[in-house]
């Protein structure tokens, strides 16, 4: 029997009822409302930088010496159906101030969980470079205004492919790992374009991504590991980049993060190493950030100094470190204000990036 467009409509209709009616649905979110201004910085004059703060680079979010609300501000919600037999789908939606508060999908996966240690995942994720990655936009996970931009510096922060997840205890430790494949084409990459190639449309392609991260926690240590592998591709302009005569080079990087909680004063490290080889010019371009933050609980408010640093290594490579003191009151069960100061040191001349400043950065975090 041959269906009609109605008929076929209607039955599309009650199948997608008949899943939904078995599926349950919660819905989550979080906002950060935040404003800042640089109070004295030299800019980088010859780019034409006047005096700015780059308070995050994968999204541009850059102060200067008038007040602004738009350049950390964010909205975010999140879906998590619960399709039983352990199936599972989640999708992330975040507008941001940089980006006009345009919409988009920063998530969108399905789950299946095999038993109850191994996990399968497919989709859209965050790339699980640093510890704070996967919640890098939920302000009210972490103590900062933002997590270091001295390390979370790279123009790339989500792919699309697979992972595997893996949990244990192994006695009084508790481990957890992820093995992750996938690729990310970012055909007007943010960064890359609006800040690094003077306005120049930028796509930026990381394939055969190769990752995969351990992490191990008892009481109050907790340690990170991961390793991750890609070949880089670029356009810069419509134009196929290359290097020397390739028009690809392959990247490998590492990372370390050590946490110490001991109730109400905790330290937070990270470190990373990225190498980039370029095999026309016979050279390993190096790339090291390190991050520590000493903080103190104290009821509701939590005081915190920070220190962080990014190196490139070469005669003038890209180097700037950043000093920092904040502190974080949490006047609410699901809200956080947060005041932070930042002196940046860009030492670098062709490779600078932003120029020294000082900045004052304030906010609130809040999840529902």
């Amino acid at each position: 029997m041959k269906l009609t467009n109605l008929a076929k409509t209607s039955l599309a209709s009650l199948c997608l009822i008949s899943t939904c009616s078995l599926a349950e649905v919660n819905i989550s979110g979080f906002s950060s409302i935040n404003v800042g201004k640089v109070l004295s910085g030299t800019g980088v004059e010859h780019y034409g930088i006047e005096p700015t703060f780059l308070a995050d680079y994968p999204n541009v979010s850059a102060y200067n010496e008038e007040w602004d609300f738009e350049p950390e501000s964010l909205f975010g919600i999140q879906f998590d159906a619960d399709l039983m037999d352990g199936l599972s789908a989640t999708a992330q939606i975040v507008a941001r101030g940089t980006e006009e508060w345009k919409p988009e999908f920063e998530w969108a996966y399905i789950s299946y969980e095999l038993n109850e240690n191994w996990t399968l995942q497919a989709g859209k994720k965050r790339l699980p470079l640093f510890y704070y990655s996967d919640f890098y936009d939920v302000g009210y996970a972490y103590v900062w205004m933002r997590p270091s931009a001295d390390n979370y510096t790279w123009q790339i922060f989500n792919y699309t492919g697979m992972n595997v997840l893996y949990s244990t205890d192994i006695g009084d430790w508790s481990l957890a790992a992820n093995l992750y494949g996938g690729k990310e084409d970012d055909k007007d990459n943010k960064l890359l374009g609006d800040y690094f190639s003077g306005g120049v449309e930028t796509r930026e392609i990381w394939k055969d991504i190769l990752g995969g991260v351990v992490n191990i926690s008892k009481d109050w240590f907790e340690a990170r590991f991961t390793a991750m592998q890609y070949t880089n591709e670029r356009y810069v302009d419509g134009e196929r980049k290359y290097w020397g005569e390739d028009d690809y080079r392959d990247g490998t990087f590492y990372g370390a993060a050590f946490n110490f909680d001991f109730e109400n004063l905790f330290v937070l490290t990270e470190l990373s190493h990225l190498a980039i080889d370029e095999y026309s010019f016979e050279r390993t371009l190096k790339f090291d950030s390190r991050m520590i933050t000493v903080g103190y609980r104290i009821q509701e408010f939590t005081p915190f100094v920070a220190y962080s640093e990014f190196e490139q290594e070469g005669e003038d490579g890209e180097n700037h470190n950043t000093q920092s003191v904040g502190l974080r009151w949490d006047f609410h069960s699901s809200a956080a204000f947060k005041v932070q100061y930042d002196k940046v040191e860009d030492n670098s001349y062709w490779l600078a990036v932003a120029g020294d400043s000082e900045s004052l950065t304030f906010g609130v975090d809040l999840i529902f």
